[in-house]
């Protein structure tokens, strides 16, 4: 706060108090005239002309004064110090010069007229005039000193010239009650500071409230003990929609709910509910939260607290967009984005609750689909067109519920039913096969014409005797059994799948042991030069001798370690078994190994390869690893890259399973390949179908040209073997009729050997 001086008060208290100087021009006109009045009876008492010239000088002073006065009341407040002063110091110029004619008076009739009515009159008037000083001019401490010494000197001076002792000693007592005058102004003055202080502190607290409450963004009234309004800000008059916070002064709760029924905003069954809330939260003396939809979509929070003194606060704030954020956050939590069907927790408690509700005799049944070949339209055309054939499935679905039928993306390309009230297993049949037939289709997706195939598997049970969990399991195990039986149909749940479930995973828990102590063992099919009939090289083939059911084939185990995630471990195990026994055969035989697609989802395969030639000291081109179509699906641009990078090591690589995928032609001229392997599929007829013969033919003709060694699996009779030899001509066989896979001490001793084939071949071929 900005002062004048720093002796002086503050200049928002300074420039009132220089403003009532010149407030009350009716009581000083009243002393002039009193004044002016007396001065004429003494004059007319003593006939002194002096007194006549000094009436005539206060009637013009009267005149200049009162002007002055009254030109200033007119006048707007100052708005700095110094206009302040300058009103001041003219009012003390004018009131300076009443004081000194009043004075003046008193020392005429003291000491110069000698007449005690001229005495008396002017000590009279005197002191009149002195007991206006505090009351006039407390605002300007000059002006009280200047008035006190105009006044007491002339007195104090006029008595002590009158030369006895006994005025001498009134003029000097007059001393004492003029420094009284001059006390109780400055008394006077500072109670009315510290007043007008408390004011202004006051004004400036009220100010800042008000502010305060007026910015604020809840609403807020605050209720007397009666329960009616006495304090609202802004924000509570815009949503009673009313102009000022003022029209709410006075107002009961009740009052003020009803104008929101009234206008519509608010139901009236919401009006007795929030009331009842709000009165008790203020009665009981605790906080209380009622939250409040109003019917053009706004949400608000209204909050009651018991205050002091009986006072009570409703506080109220617009929570619209935190309703709607929670409101969207709660659907992205229960709902599937990209379907908008319940997810598989929401599911879940959907199903739960459903399932608590009703007759516990009741049956119920769940279903879960599965796309059939999904993966194959994510890996061939993207997953937004995956994402799109999901949306139509969904979209189809969606159709079949209502309130007994749930539907739900249960993730991936997984969807599940529950059907809260079945009558009878035929029931549940003839709903499954009609949302089968309307489900299933062709669908356009982004330009591609896709075609809707699914499997799935149900189980019905009585509400009682299930849960969503077990259910949903048993619907799982049913729903793998119609995929082996051929996808595309549905399968009701048995308790056989139950145990079929049971030993799967007994049967997993023995592999993962097993792998984990290299219980497995290696051995190795040979695979026979064409135009020697002795052993070139083996295929490390992997077994698994169960302690309990005896040996495992490779067709149940090795889809079991791809789906429990071990079979790297598997592959990693057989790569390091086979470098270490060849090592032990002679120098011209070598060892294959297949890999597997996960082995190639990572640059470690290259190292694992590196790694188990280093360990055993076996030389590069003794390796050979063979890699399937399946590999090169899953990351062709990553996979050939790892692929040359094993083959600067100095392995070589070989295509296996050659011809039994749609794109096999195109990986002869871009993969770095040293040798093909033929489907056994190739040589089911080839002895008697001339088609697959000259297939057969064609494929071994297309891939000498390229620098690629031939390999025809599944060589099991000599026909075979003969019409081989003389027609198709590959650089290498393999097959059972070269005999089963031997261990490595069995390849060892084989090493040498011609098998007699080759001296019948030769009779053929003279023949």
């Amino acid at each position: 706060m900005a002062t004048a001086k720093k002796s002086d008060i503050p200049v928002d208290l300074y420039i009132p108090f220089v403003e009532t100087l010149f407030r009350d021009g009716l009581t000083l006109a009243v002393g002039f005239s009193a004044q002016i009045l007396l001065i004429c009876l003494v004059y007319w008492k003593t006939e002194d002309s002096i007194y006549l010239a000094l009436a005539g000088a206060m009637g013009l002073l009267a005149v200049l004064r009162l002007r002055h006065i009254k030109k200033y009341r007119k006048l707007p407040s100052p708005k700095d110090y110094s206009e302040a002063r300058r009103r001041e110091n003219d009012y003390i110029f004018y009131a300076s010069l009443h004081g000194s004619l009043l004075g003046s008076f008193c020392f005429l009739g003291i000491y110069f007229a000698h007449d005690n009515f001229a005495e008396i009159a002017s000590v009279c008037v005197t002191l009149a005039s002195a007991t206006s000083i505090a009351g006039r001019n407390y605002g300007s401490p000059r002006m009280v000193m200047i008035f006190i010494m105009t006044l007491t000197w002339p007195i104090s001076l006029g008595f002590i010239l009158r030369g006895d002792v006994y005025h001498i000693l009134l003029g000097l007592l007059s001393i004492p009650f003029l420094f009284a005058i001059r006390r109780f102004a400055d008394m006077v003055r500072d109670v009315l500071f510290t007043a007008l202080s408390e004011e202004k502190k006051a004004n400036r607290l009220a100010q800042r409230f008000n502010r305060a409450l007026n910015t604020m963004s809840h609403g807020l009234m605050m209720l007397g003990p009666d329960g009616k309004v006495l304090v609202a800000n802004a924000e509570a008059a815009h949503l009673m929609s009313v102009k000022s916070p003022d029209v709410l002064l006075g107002r009961s709760i009740h009052s003020l709910l009803k104008r929101g029924v009234a206008g519509g905003m608010l139901a009236p069954s919401d009006c007795r509910y929030v009331e009842a809330q709000l009165t008790r939260a203020l009665r009981e003396g605790r906080d209380r939260k009622v939250l409040v939809s109003f019917t053009n979509g706004q949400h608000y929070e209204f909050s009651a607290r018991e205050g002091d003194q009986e006072l009570g606060v409703i506080t109220f704030e617009d929570v619209t967009q935190r309703v709607e954020a929670e409101e969207k956050i709660r659907t992205m939590a229960r709902y599937d984005s990209l379907t908008d069907l319940p997810n598989r927790a929401y599911f879940h408690e959907i199903v739960a609750e459903l399932m608590a509700a009703g007759d516990n005799e009741r049956l119920c049944a769940l279903a879960v689909l599965d796309l059939d070949d999904f993966k194959s339209v994510n890996d061939t055309l993207g997953h937004p067109v995956g994402d799109g054939l999901i949306y139509a499935v969904a979209e189809r679905l969606a159709t079949v519920a209502n309130e007994n039928i749930k539907v739900s993306r249960f993730g991936g390309d997984e969807f599940m039913i529950f059907f809260n009230r079945v009558e009878d297993p035929n029931h549940l049949g003839t709903m499954l096969d009609t949302i089968f037939a309307e489900l299933q289709g062709d669908v356009d997706v982004a330009g591609h014409v896709l075609r809707i195939q699914a499997s799935g598997g149900a189980v019905l049970s009585r509400v009682a005797d299930g849960d969503v969990d077990s259910m949903i399991v048993k619907a799982d195990l049913a729903m793998y059994k119609a995929k082996e039986l051929g996808k595309n149909g549905w399968r009701l749940f048995e308790l056989s799948m139950d145990a079929a479930f049971r030993d799967k995973q007994l049967l997993k828990a023995d592999l993962r042991s097993t792998v984990e102590a290299k219980g497995l063992r290696v051995v190795f099919q040979p695979i026979v030069a064409m135009e020697t009939m002795r052993i070139a090289s083996c295929e490390a083939l992997c077994r698994w001798d169960h302690p309990d059911l005896g040996p495992i084939s490779p067709a149940v185990f090795i889809p079991l370690a791809e789906e429990m995630g071990i079979i790297s471990e598997i592959s990693t195990f057989v790569l390091h078994a086979a470098c270490q026994e060849c090592m032990k055969w002679p120098e011209q035989i070598g060892v294959s190994v297949n890999l597997s697609a996960k082995d190639f989802r990572s640059r470690e395969v290259v190292e694992k390869v590196a790694a188990a030639l280093a360990t055993a000291g076996l030389a590069p081109h003794r390796l050979e690893i063979e890699v399937t179509e399946t590999v090169l699906l899953d990351d062709k641009s990553h996979t050939r890259a790892y692929i040359e990078e094993i083959k600067q090591l100095g392995v070589r690589i070989a295509l296996d399973d050659f011809g039994t995928g749609y794109s096999s032609l195109s990986y002869l001229h871009k993969l770095p390949l040293d040798k093909i392997k033929i489907d056994r599929s190739f040589l089911i007829d080839v002895t008697r179908n001339k088609r697959s013969l000259e297939l057969l033919k064609g494929i071994v003709d297309l891939s000498r040209p390229l620098g690629l060694a031939v390999t025809v699996e599944g060589v099991e009779t000599f026909e075979q073997l003969k019409t081989l030899a003389l027609i198709v001509k590959p650089d290498l066989l393999q097959g059972f009729l070269f005999g089963s896979a031997l261990s490595a001490s069995g390849i060892e001793t084989m090493s040498s050997t011609i098998w007699p084939f080759a001296s019948d071949m030769k009779n053929s071929a003279r023949g």
